[in-house]
């Protein structure tokens, strides 16, 4: 199968210098989960897109290693310098491609991104709990689901929906075993060239903050917290994730 990825750019009416901005999703999730984002980067060039085995784009292949969608990323860019904001896992992919093409990327922003390399993260994270068990795909997506939005949010979904999510339990598990099977990490803090925001919902679990502040150590910066914020904090706060976003755009290099 071709890796044709589904890509939404938002440029209308935008000054012709205006900054170009790239959002990343994570695991589980769509460039559509954006949308409300968007909404307050009226003036900003906004590119979002599904990766490989979601929403739209179903039919790419699925990513075999995280390098995948690095290289997904780098081709969206398209060679121009933007700025990169991801969410958990797309943070972990903005910042690689970062170290790989730093000329591309005038600065990063992650929000709750995982670092399952560390010694100290736990085992008993949504992600590992869905690893432990991955013999059905479909399944594993649906448990990861219900751990993210609680029983109730998933049974309150329409059939086609959970139908829909259930069929993206391949690409799930593909994102969760990447993290888990580098064999260096995929940034390095020391050498990484372009300045890096760090956000992080307040009212998140543990080991989020625990990584914000991690994060946020590793670049020398502070967490900016988003009040009554979970992990879904750029679909739940838009206004106050979009702030982020123009926190990091303040902060590119050009």
């Amino acid at each position: 199968m071709e890796t044709t990825l589904s890509v939404q750019v938002f440029d209308d009416d935008r000054e012709h210098d205006a900054a170009r901005v790239v959002l990343v999703h994570g695991a589980m999730d769509r460039g559509a989960s954006f949308s409300r984002v968007v909404g307050y980067l009226h003036d900003l060039v906004v590119t979002t897109y599904d990766r490989r085995g979601y929403a739209h784009s179903m039919d790419a292949t699925v990513a075999t290693a995280l390098d995948d969608h690095v290289n997904d990323l780098i081709g969206i860019l398209e060679g121009h310098s933007s700025v990169v904001i991801g969410h958990s896992l797309g943070g972990v992919i903005a910042l690689a491609a970062a170290s790989r093409r730093p000329e591309l990327v005038q600065s990063a922003g992650v929000y709750e991104s995982p670092m399952p390399w560390l010694d100290w993260w736990p085992s008993s994270t949504a992600g590992a709990q869905t690893l432990a068990d991955s013999s059905d795909p479909g399944k594993a997506a649906e448990n990861f689901m219900r751990f993210l939005v609680s029983d109730d949010a998933w049974e309150m979904l329409p059939m086609k929906t959970q139908q829909q999510r259930r069929a993206e339990g391949p690409a799930l598990l593909a994102d969760l075993q990447s993290l888990r099977t580098v064999e260096t990490p995929p940034f390095d803090p020391e050498t990484l060239p372009v300045p890096v925001g760090v956000a992080g919902g307040a009212e998140t679990r543990q080991h989020h903050k625990d990584g914000c502040e991690a994060m946020a150590k590793m670049f020398d910066t502070e967490v900016q917290w988003i009040d009554g914020a979970g992990h879904g904090g750029h679909m739940s706060h838009p206004g106050p994730f979009a702030k982020f976003v123009r926190r990091c755009t303040g902060m590119r290099n050009l």
